[in-house]
């Protein structure tokens, strides 16, 4: 058998992937650009992507030596899925292998954002709490998530872990299905503009698809609380990016995180990076699936699907 990863690096270089390499003969590269997928990829039985793009042509291209295209990650939007299905090349995705690394991501910047931690390490390091005299800084407030409401968009399995947690914490917990259709006995499901103006913290976990593209607006913002935040650790494209950084500009809500962009790494002029209060965004280059253990879960799931071949 005879496999190629296009995209290796994006699994980084701390984890095995013989796992992998095992099956067959194998070769990786770091990066694939578009003009170079197809060349690569001749003669060989599996594909591996994470974020290269397979499509009509390159799938024509291949045949008919390939036989599988494995997705390294759970969404399958680098794939032709209808083409793919139509030529007979089953593509096999991976999931379950990060919901413990996004849930704890999710309240990295929950708590961060809450807890004002940027703010308060920056007034030690910078020399104003020496200067201050006093022993602490009640100036700047923060609260507590006890007692807090809590509003999930997209209650699937990284949905219902972050919703656990918060129960722990003693939050009230309350859901927005983007399928249309509530599936929990354990938390109710809301309209999403009730929801958005009763949620302290809004933490979006849903998947980028027609529903859900562009769901959250200016006008949607404008519905939550002034002391709300919002975190978003499922797609870019479900806000609307530019009008989110206009309502964290005019104080619409207190802030925001974000771990995934509409664009991948974003451009230098993104709205994020120009923002006239950056102290109101938090933001990591989406890092909230790759913890250690969640990249050597999703190894070994990719060789779990290419063993079935």
């Amino acid at each position: 058998m005879k496999i190629v990863f296009l995209d290796a690096e994006t699994l980084g270089d701390d984890v095995s992937l013989s796992p992998i390499s095992d099956l067959g003969e194998y070769i990786s590269y770091p990066s694939t650009r578009p003009e170079q997928t197809i060349e690569r990829c001749k003669g060989f039985d599996v594909v591996i992507s994470n974020k290269v793009y397979l499509g009509k042509e390159a799938i024509d291209a291949l045949l008919p030596e390939l036989k599988l295209i494995c997705v390294a990650a759970t969404g399958t939007n680098n794939v032709d899925m209808e083409y793919a299905a139509k030529c007979g090349i089953p593509v096999r995705n991976a999931v379950n292998y990060s919901t413990e690394s996004v849930a704890q991501t999710t309240y990295m910047f929950i708590l961060s954002l809450v807890g004002r931690t940027a703010f308060f390490d920056n007034y030690v390091k910078g020399g104003e709490y020496s200067a201050s005299g006093c022993f602490t800084n009640a100036r700047v407030p923060f609260f507590e998530l006890s007692g807090k409401k809590l509003g999930i968009i997209g209650l699937g399995n990284i949905g219902s872990r972050v919703a656990t947690i918060g129960k722990a914490f003693g939050m009230e917990v309350s859901y927005y299905p983007t399928s249309g259709v509530a599936h929990s006995d354990e938390y109710p499901a809301l309209p999403l503009e009730k929801l958005l103006a009763e949620s302290d913290i809004v933490s979006i976990h849903c998947p980028l698809n027609p529903r859900t593209k562009g769901l959250i607006g200016y006008e949607q913002l404008k519905m939550m609380k002034p002391s709300a935040y919002i975190v978003n650790m499922g797609r870019g494209g479900i806000i609307v990016e530019e009008e989110l950084a206009r309502a964290l500009d005019e104080g619409i809500i207190a802030g925001s995180a974000a771990d995934v962009f509409t664009k991948e790494p974003m451009p230098a002029e993104h709205p994020f990076l120009h923002l006239k209060h950056p102290e109101r965004m938090l933001l990591t280059p989406h890092i909230g699936w790759a913890s250690r253990e969640a990249r050597e879960c999703l190894i070994r799931k990719i060789a779990e699907n290419i063993s079935k071949l």
